[in-house]
């Protein structure tokens, strides 16, 4: 960033892995050692997916809430998106059990939260302030000249063409009651790689245009998995598709790193 523009800052997929996400903060001199904003003017973003797949899912969105309650006093400002994890342990906490597609038997939240790795902690931890804060994350935001993104896809687009447009019509389903179309946000969010192979830098140019911003950044799917490597041998983000778009989810989960990285990323 210029001399005259705060530090901006990501963060990958946590999932769950609350120490490594401290550790990180902490490394870049985001928080001290009592885990309380010391970031200044800083703006920090989250990708989404705080929980499953880790054992303190509830204990990253808790202190997340609590660093962007804390960061306006120093001039800062953090802000979230939601993942599609966050829709996924909503739903099993909204709907459980109940069949989301008439003739599909046993296509429940619940059922695929357990496939997708929830844990019941963060389920019996889950309150009403929590749901309230997360069903007011957006799904598309702007910073640093960037377009945040948690899902590397292409389906965003089922609810519209601009990121206003997108973010509240994804609102306007989670503000509702109808499962099936809650499914429907949970099950288009999941889907990945549209900017990966051949056609990947088109895809991101046409993302770009309609959306804004100079590149994307995302998490969601794993640079170990797109790269070759094993996640205990990523040290860093993934530029691709022409260095229009940034992966920042090293897969923390299966022994990968926590990303906290600074925006714009040289490499």
């Amino acid at each position: 960033m210029s001399d005259d523009q705060p530090p901006v800052y990501v963060v990958g997929d946590v999932h769950g892995h609350r120490e490594p996400l401290v550790d990180a903060l902490r490394e870049q001199g985001l928080v001290d050692d009592e885990e309380d904003w010391v970031g200044g003017d800083t703006e920090l973003w989250f990708v989404g997916d705080f929980v499953d797949r880790g054992p303190d899912g509830i204990g990253v969105i808790d202190l997340v809430m609590r660093l962007q309650e804390q960061a306006p006093d120093q001039g800062g400002r953090v802000q979230a998106l939601l993942g599609n994890h966050e829709i996924l342990l909503l739903g099993t906490y909204r709907f459980g059990d109940t069949e989301v597609s008439p003739g599909v038997a046993g296509r429940t939240f619940a059922a695929s939260w357990v496939v997708n790795g929830g844990q019941l902690s963060d389920l019996e931890r889950l309150t009403e302030r929590h749901e309230e804060w997360l069903l007011g994350r957006p799904l598309l935001a702007h910073a640093a000249g960037h377009l945040l993104l948690h899902s590397d896809t292409l389906e965003y687009f089922r609810w519209g063409f601009d990121v206003e447009e997108i973010n509240n019509g994804v609102r306007a389903v989670l503000e509702g009651h109808d499962a099936e179309q809650w499914w429907e946000v949970w099950r288009r969010l999941t889907t990945r790689y549209a900017f990966r192979g051949q056609g990947g830098p088109q895809a991101a140019e046409q993302v770009l245009s309609r959306l804004g911003g100079s590149r994307i950044v995302h998490g969601h799917s794993v640079i170990a998995d797109q790269v070759g490597l094993d996640p205990a041998d990523i040290s860093g983000p993934h530029l691709y598709a022409g260095g229009l778009v940034l992966g920042i989810d090293a897969g923390v989960f299966a022994g990968g790193p926590c990303l906290v990285v600074e925006l714009p990323w040289e490499g």
